[in-house]
């Protein structure tokens, strides 16, 4: 098993390519479609590095997984299922998202609140096999009701769940977060396997402006994740969370990131005109 990381620079998201170079089977993980919000226009200059990476090395790809319904950038699971074929995974309690922000956006029942159009929906302990490697689900709710991690073999996709040791945790005042959930789910990840065990993160913020990083260890994160050590309290995060998550923005790019994610990166149906839209809520989000 083989990892090939990809960073998006202008959502600071880390798209993986596990693979198996021998049987040339892969799965994606996470990959970013580009979204202008001047013009709402999308384009692939992201995906498609993954895709020169697929197909320089020959690589079928059985599945595309999302860790969480992301608010920061806009999925390319439509995109890489339609040009290879494959299935697009999720939490199986994306369901509960779906249904916070049909009603959160008023978008109908055009809007499934039961997975659909994620053709694999994962709960807790299920798995894909993939070639000579297995996928395995482990749910870590907190930032959203139905975040996963993936393990493979030594590898954990943590997606927002945590980030690199030097910048802590995901935020957990979206709709349907929470602090004390998120702290159970890290303290589960770091008894349940090995401090050698590989991390890897869906995002990398940069702190002070360091390179780009994306992997570490259970045990480097146990001992000096600067938000949520092996020393830290249930309680004190909490407060921390409210604390810093109060300060936090609105991601630029939540309100059609969502949208469309939840459809597993399809576009709404298209209008009467050919052209599909997304809904802009006035005063919702935000002070």
């Amino acid at each position: 098993m083989q990892i090939e990381p990809f960073y998006d620079p202008v959502t600071a998201t880390l798209s993986y390519v596990v693979y198996d170079a021998r049987e040339r089977v892969a799965v994606v993980i996470d990959p970013v479609l580009d979204y202008d919000p001047a013009s709402a226009r999308r384009s692939a200059e992201s995906v498609g590095r993954i895709a020169t990476f697929l197909e320089e090395r020959r690589l079928d790809v059985a599945y595309v997984l999302d860790t969480h319904a992301h608010a920061d950038h806009v999925t390319a699971l439509a995109w890489i299922a339609r040009r290879y074929g494959a299935k697009r995974v999720i939490g199986a309690k994306i369901g509960l998202v779906q249904a916070t922000f049909r009603d959160l956006l008023r978008l109908g029942d055009a809007q499934p609140t039961d997975g659909r159009p994620f053709e694999i929906l994962l709960a807790d302990g299920e798995r894909l096999d993939v070639g000579p490697f297995a996928i395995e689900a482990i749910e870590t709710p907190g930032h959203t009701p139905a975040c996963l991690t993936y393990r493979v073999e030594d590898a954990l996709f943590v997606g927002d769940t945590l980030f690199q040791p030097d910048y802590g945790t995901a935020r957990c005042d979206f709709p349907g977060g929470d602090a004390a959930t998120l702290h159970a789910s890290i303290t589960a990840l770091y008894a349940s396997h090995p401090p050698e065990t590989r991390v890897f993160t869906g995002h990398d913020y940069r702190p002070g402006g360091r390179p780009v990083a994306f992997e570490s260890t259970l045990g480097e994160q146990r001992a000096t994740n600067v938000q949520l050590s092996d020393a830290t309290a249930c309680a004190d995060f909490v407060a921390f969370r409210r604390r810093r998550d109060a300060t936090l923005g609105v991601p630029a790019l939540m309100i059609p990131s969502i949208q469309l994610n939840l459809r597993a990166g399809e576009s709404p149906t298209p209008e009467a005109n050919g052209i599909a839209y997304l809904r802009l809520p006035l005063d919702l989000f935000g002070s």
